[in-house]
């Protein structure tokens, strides 16, 4: 494997990660983003992980030499601490909000790194760094303190993200209950699915146990290392014993033959060995950068089938609701028309003239014209606004704009000369003497000859009343019925022409408010085609980069 190719891989990791759009609190997320800051991270990490009361800090202080970490009789350990090299001992504590404390000695530990009373880590701690002066710190290796597991799953979490970042693991068993279930579900969860091979196991508290107890706890032992087959040095155990107390304790007594019966020796050395023969050594650090790699690959995929599928749906929302326009216009050029046929049919002169022109002429008569024309009016504008009506549901489903409403126009009310009333001039007396006259002569002579005589009673009756021969009536043409009857036909001619050439105008306008404009399917100009082409590319970039690596 070439680095370059190693760091072409974590590029893209990195890229896909953005790409995805993860939750930063996911699990993927978080390993992602750990494996990447692992692999470029130069230390030689070191990281100690068990569940509470193990003696892993009892451990470090052992190795270290001195009571570098906060340890007691109950679980403290609240944070992940790293410890590195410094020429003072010096405590850093930098907090989510960006603030940084730095004191010499460890005693803000007390405060920033171990449990509150409830048992619970402090949530505004970003990192614990320690700085201490030993030689084994100075050779490039950093150790990493984590809290204890099986308690709390936000200390499960931050144990689980950490353990991506070491390049070796120390996992400390506990001789009185070796390899719990929890232990065995940790070891395949959280290091062997992630490609996390590179694994120790201390056993601690070997020596509270009788001898015979001892004996059946080795024989345990050196199956739990049998079975897991750590990535080591070719004849590198991956087992060790460590009294760690009574190793603390010697160490602090400067007693060096103590110490050695502790086994603290023995693991000091191995770790020395495999620090020297792997921390120049990135392969080590590969499979669980491409544990992580194939993970991203599957979200990856799941995300561009996710948008494809989003990309087909989007189509056939598209398809469906052209269908949809396509019927709407259909149903509403079939309602707007029939509604255009109704009034037309209405509008014709012979039917306006059969429905309202004996109105119209008894109005002019009588002087109403005002008052007819108001109820004409209506009757017109019912029309209209059923068309009016058709035109709006096709604008709002079609996002047209309107072309505003129908307005008829009416001709100018028709001029009537109506003659004076007849003003009562004629004496009674006078005007009932003809009558009786007349009416009398014809009783008396009744029959054929009554006929002759009563046929001359015009001449008789003007001689008794002296007056003239009477003007003839005018003609039935020029009557002032007539007249107001030929201004009604008068008017309705005029008003159906018009309104025919206004409502043809109208219909015109109105057929494009009316008609679907179908338009293609262009996923080419959605966001999400421009997505589910990135995504491909990264995805082939990705593929091609595990494959470079691993070669």
């Amino acid at each position: 494997m070439q680095p370059d190719n190693a760091y072409t891989l974590i590029s893209h990791l990195r890229t896909a990660l953005g790409a995805i759009e993860l939750d930063k609190t996911s699990q993927l997320y978080r390993d992602g983003t750990a494996v990447c800051d692992y692999f470029e991270h130069p230390v030689f990490r070191i990281a100690v992980f068990a569940p509470f009361n193990y003696g892993k800090s009892t451990l470090l202080n052992a190795l270290l030499g001195k009571r570098t970490l906060p340890i007691d009789l109950v679980p403290t350990t609240g944070a992940a601490i790293s410890v590195r090299y410094g020429e003072e001992v010096r405590s850093q504590i930098t907090l989510t909000d960006g603030t940084t404390i730095d004191r010499a000695g460890t005693k803000i530990l007390q405060d920033y790194a171990i449990l509150d009373d409830e048992r619970r880590m402090r949530d505004d701690v970003e990192l614990v760094v320690v700085d201490c002066n030993h030689p084994f710190l100075k050779t490039g290796v950093e150790f990493l303190d984590l809290p204890g597991t099986n308690d709390r799953e936000e200390q499960d979490n931050l144990v689980r993200d950490r353990l991506l970042s070491a390049d070796l693991i120390v996992q400390v068993l506990d001789a009185r209950k070796l390899m719990t279930l929890g232990e065995r579900e940790n070891l395949r969860d959280w290091l062997l699915d992630r490609g996390i091979k590179t694994v120790i196991f201390v056993v601690n508290f070997l020596n509270l146990l009788e001898p015979d107890e001892q004996k059946q706890v080795s024989h345990r032992m050196r199956f739990v290392a049998e079975s897991f087959r750590s990535e080591l040095p070719p004849g590198t155990s991956n087992l060790y014993r460590v009294d760690a107390l009574p190793a603390l304790r010697a160490r602090l007594k400067g007693d060096t033959a103590a110490a050695q019966t502790t086994g603290l020796a023995a693991f000091e050395s191995a770790l020395q060995t495999l620090v020297q023969q792997q921390k120049e050594q990135t392969e080590i650090r590969l499979p669980r950068v491409l544990a992580i790699a194939e993970q991203i690959q599957h979200a990856l995929t799941s995300k561009i089938d996710a948008i494809a599928q989003e990309l087909q749906e989007q189509k056939q929302k598209h398809q469906n609701r052209a269908e949809i326009q396509r019927k709407a216009e259909k149903l509403l050029q079939q309602g707007f028309q029939r509604s255009s046929s109704e009034f037309q049919s209405w509008l014709y002169l012979s039917n306006l003239l059969s429905q309202h022109e004996s109105e119209l002429a008894t109005a002019l008569q009588q002087g109403t014209f005002e008052t007819w024309e108001t109820k004409f009016k209506k009757a017109v504008t019912s029309h209209t606004q059923a068309l009016g009506e058709w035109v709006k549901k096709g604008c709002e489903f079609f996002a047209h704009e309107h072309p505003g409403e129908l307005h008829l126009s009416y001709p100018n009310a028709p001029h009537i000369e109506l003659p004076p009333q007849p003003s009562p001039t004629v004496k009674k007396s006078d005007e009932d003497l003809p009558v009786a006259i007349a009416a009398g002569l014809g009783f008396m002579v009744g029959g054929p000859v009554g006929a002759v005589v009563a046929g001359g009673t015009g001449y008789i009756l003007n001689k008794i009343t002296g007056e003239k021969e009477p003007i003839p009536s005018p003609s039935p043409s020029n009557s002032p019925l007539t007249n107001c009857a030929d201004a009604a036909k008068t008017y309705f001619t005029r008003f159906s022409e018009d309104a025919f050439s206004q409502l043809q105008q109208y219909e015109t306008l109105a057929q494009k408010t009316l008609c679907f404009q179908a338009s293609e399917y262009s996923p080419e100009t959605t966001p999400a085609y421009h997505q589910h082409q990135f995504l491909n590319t990264l995805l082939q970039d990705l593929n091609e980069a595990i494959t470079q690596t691993t070669i």
